[in-house]
């Protein structure tokens, strides 16, 4: 992982010198396992199909079967998230709660509910700002920077005039990478604490099975009416369990939340319809959805059966709808291994073809929250030619000296 940071941050000829003679591959493992698949490596250490699907399990946080997954992501995400999930005091909101502050006290704005329609080019082709609608008017916004984090798909095919999309530099870089698997969300809004329910502040995956490549392409490829009947995976969490501060905000009440995949394909023919108006057919599958999710999860939660106040599915459409993920993906681009090689590392950077556009969120690095704060850092080095790792550390060990002289 640390080999493929430093060649987004290296000056773009070095990196391109690095990857191409090699050397990338010699200075770290991390590209020679990139390149492998997860089923490749854990099969080649044990016949036994239940522990390799132990050592599997967590593909689905980047959403990539073993088969198709990279082993060097694979055992990033293991080494960075196995000890538990990250949730903010007060819930994910508390995020943007926390940063707004800190960009207004420095000059910035925050605005939302206008969005963005297109990047402005001069007639040189440079970015200038962007224009927001604002109801059925067109407002440009002009910066001397502007950074994306639409994701590679939607910065470089719908914020782009089409001319421009063809440049080979960014043909090169979405000929590169690929969009990830769609997801659905299944939300369910309980009565009774997380004592009476008897949820805790943990992660859970369900399978159906141990071969874990074989029933997810069942799954992917069967009918689609039959396929939402015996979903093949799914990971299931209490947020309200994890936030100490819920009981205070929402006494006796809790939430759960269930993810897996589906293919975009399946719900593409709703996709023009009007958001919670879908007609009946789409309102049926959904329900279908989680009722093949509560099935499952209510033989390991039974307390949770009787105490349901409010459920909902969220499919790849509502992905697209709220998310813009244009195929329904929720982890941005694809994870497999073609991404993780030193030539994709050193070609998707924080700068792109386009003078004054920079690029940054998960596409740039690897997936989820973590890997969109890492995104933001070496985007952040990039645009202020200062390695912002070494500034973080600097001030992590300032940190850890101030603690232990009051611990003194």
């Amino acid at each position: 992982m640390w080999m493929m940071v430093p060649l987004k941050l290296l000056p773009s000829p070095v990196a391109k010198f690095l990857t191409y003679t090699g050397l990338a591959n010699l200075l770290s493992y991390f590209f020679s396992y990139g390149s492998r698949s997860l089923a490749e490596v854990v099969n080649s250490l044990t016949e036994n199909k239940d522990l390799r699907a132990v050592f599997c399990y967590f593909f689905g946080t980047y959403g990539n079967p073993p088969k198709e997954a990279s082993f060097s992501m694979h055992s990033l995400l293991v080494c960075h998230y196995l000890p538990g999930a990250w949730y903010p005091k007060g819930g994910a909101s508390q995020i943007a709660y926390n940063m707004i502050p800190i960009i207004e006290k420095a000059g910035g704005a925050v605005l939302v509910r206008a969005s963005v329609n297109r990047i402005l080019l001069n007639a040189a082709n440079e970015a200038i700002g962007v224009s927001v609608m604002k109801g059925q008017e067109e407002v440009h916004v002009h910066a001397p920077i502007v950074v994306s984090d639409a994701g590679i798909f939607n910065t470089y095919q719908q914020l782009l005039p089409k001319e421009v999309q063809m440049r080979a530099a960014i043909q090169k870089q979405l000929g590169m990478m690929k969009h990830g698997e769609a997801g659905l969300s299944i939300f369910l809004g309980l009565n009774g604490t997380k004592e009476e329910l008897g949820l805790k502040a943990d992660n859970y995956w369900f399978f159906c099975e141990n071969n874990l490549d074989e029933i997810l392409n069942d799954y992917a490829t069967g009918k689609r009416e039959e396929s939402v009947k015996s979903l093949p995976l799914i990971f299931f969490a209490s947020p309200s369990a994890k936030d100490p501060t819920w009981e205070q905000r929402r006494p006796g009440k809790s939430t759960v939340t269930a993810v897996t995949f589906a293919p975009y394909s399946w719900f593409e023919e709703w996709k023009d319809e009007k958001v919670k108006n879908r007609g009946v057919d789409y309102k049926e599958l959904k329900e279908t959805i989680i009722n093949s999710v509560l099935e499952v999860v209510t033989r390991t939660f039974p307390k949770i059966k009787d105490r349901i106040e409010y459920m909902d599915a969220g499919t790849p459409i509502t992905n697209q709808h709220y998310l813009a993920a244009s195929k329904g993906e929720i982890y941005g681009a694809d994870h497999g291994t073609s991404r993780f090689t030193a030539e994709v590392c050193a070609t998707i950077r924080p700068q792109t073809p386009i003078k004054n556009l920079f690029m940054t969120g998960q596409d740039l690095v690897s997936c989820g929250f973590a890997g969109a704060i890492m995104g933001a850092m070496v985007c952040g080095s990039a645009i202020l030619n200062r390695n912002l790792y070494m500034d973080a550390s600097a001030l992590s060990k300032k940190l850890n000296q101030a603690n232990a002289k009051k611990v003194q």
